[in-house]
C-alpha cells in the first residue's frame, strides 16, 4: 500500500511502504543549505527544521569544476532518510540566481564556491592590525563584478586607526564611492557603524568575507550574542589575522534577512573572467573601453588607449590601474 500526502504550500511528498527491512519513508523536500563541512551540510527547510544532509552521487552543475558541488546558499531537493534522527539525502540542486567564486587553494586549476543566491557582498577590511590591501580589496570587487552582485566595503577598527590610517581611509573612501561602491567607517568593538552596516544586511542574503582578524566574527557576535563565535588576535610576528571560521555558515537575521560568514582568506584567486573581460569589471574603466583607439585593447602598451589616458588625468586612481595590471599578470601566469 502506498500512501501519498501533498502539501500544495511546501510542495513536499510522503511514501509509506513495506519492504525487506521494515518499515521506510521516505519525505522530499526543499531546503536551504546553511553549512557546508566538505562532506555534511546543514540544510533548513520551510519550517525552520535543520537536517544533517549529505549528497547522493556525483553532482556536475554548469560545466563548474568546483571543489564543492554544494554552497552555503544553494536550495536544494532531499529525502528524509530517518525522521528522528533528522539526516537526509540531497539528490537535486535548484538552479542558482548567482555564486560566488575563487581559485580553490589546494587546485589552482578548479574553483572553490564561496557562496550561492546572494543579494550582495559585504568585504571587512582593516587599515592596521592586519593591514588589508588595496590589492584584495580589488580582486574581491573584480570578482563581485563579474557576478553582477553588489558589493560594500566595510573598513572595521576605527578606533585603532591613527592619523596616518585615518588619511589612508578618507583617500580610499574618495575613490571608491567616486565608483559607486558603499563605503563604512566602523569599530565593531565600539559599537561604531554597526547600525549602519545592519540596516544594510536587513531583508538581503549577504556574504561576509576579508582577511581573518578584521572583525567579521566579532561582528556576527555583536548581532547574535548568544553564539559566542571564536574570535582571535592577529599573529604577532606575520601581521596576519588567524583563522576563526573553518567552514562557510548561514545565519537568519532577526531583523530580516541572511548573512553567510566564511573562513578568512588570505587570497582571492579571481576565476570565470578573461583577460579581454578583465577591465569591465573596473567601472571606472568599462566607461571608456570604447574610446581605446583598438577593440581588443588590454590597456597595458597600446597607442591611443583611453584608460592610460584617464590615468594619466587622475581621471582613473593609478592604484586601481595597478591593481589591474597586476591581476591581468597573474592571469597570464596560470593562462587565462
Amino acid at each position: 500500500m502506498v500512501n501519498i500526502y501533498l502539501n500544495l504550500g511546501f510542495r513536499r511528498s510522503l511514501f509509506y511502504w513495506q519492504g525487506k527491512s521494515g518499515l521506510l519513508s521516505l519525505l522530499g523536500m526543499k531546503a536551504l543549505i546553511y553549512k557546508s563541512t566538505g562532506s555534511w551540510y546543514i540544510a533548513k527547510n520551510a519550517e525552520g527544521k535543520t537536517f544533517q544532509a549529505r549528497i547522493k552521487g556525483i553532482f556536475k552543475i554548469d560545466n563548474i569544476s568546483s571543489t564543492n558541488p554544494i554552497a552555503v546558499g544553494d536550495e536544494v531537493e532531499m529525502e528524509i532518510e530517518e525522521v528522528e534522527e533528522e539526516s537526509a539525502i540531497i539528490h537535486e540542486i535548484l538552479p542558482r540566481k548567482n555564486y560566488v567564486a575563487r581559485i580553490s587553494p589546494h587546485n589552482k586549476r578548479m574553483h572553490h564556491i564561496v557562496a550561492s543566491n546572494l543579494d550582495q557582498c559585504v568585504l571587512f577590511a582593516t587599515l592596521r592590525d592586519p593591514k588589508t590591501s588595496q590589492g584584495f580589496i580589488d580582486r574581491f570587487l573584480v570578482a563581485s563584478e563579474s557576478y553582477h552582485i553588489p558589493a560594500v566595503i566595510v573598513f572595521n577598527k576605527a578606533d585603532i586607526y591613527r592619523t596616518k590610517e585615518m588619511v589612508v581611509f578618507e583617500e580610499l573612501k574618495s575613490v571608491y564611492e567616486a565608483i559607486g561602491y558603499k563605503v563604512i567607517l566602523a569599530s565593531v568593538q565600539q559599537n561604531i557603524g554597526v547600525e549602519e552596516i545592519k540596516d544594510l544586511l536587513k531583508d538581503k542574503t549577504s556574504l561576509l568575507s576579508g582577511h581573518s582578524g578584521v572583525g567579521k566574527s566579532t561582528f556576527i557576535n555583536s548581532v547574535f550574542p548568544e553564539f559566542n563565535l571564536r574570535t582571535a588576535e592577529v599573529s604577532g610576528w606575520s601581521g596576519k589575522g588567524m583563522h576563526t571560521t573553518t567552514f562557510a555558515e548561514m545565519f537568519d537575521l532577526d531583523f530580516g534577512g541572511r548573512i553567510i560568514d566564511t573562513p578568512g582568506l588570505r587570497e582571492f584567486g579571481i576565476v570565470d573572467v578573461s583577460k579581454q573581460e578583465l577591465s569591465h569589471y573596473f567601472p571606472e574603466m568599462r566607461n571608456l573601453i570604447n574610446n581605446c583607439q583598438f577593440n581588443n585593447c588590454m590597456h597595458i602598451n597600446e597607442p591611443g588607449c583611453a584608460i592610460k589616458e584617464a590615468v594619466n588625468s587622475g581621471a582613473v586612481s593609478i592604484e586601481r590601474y595597478v591593481s589591474y595590471c597586476t591581476i591581468l599578470e597573474k592571469m597570464e601566469e596560470i593562462n587565462y
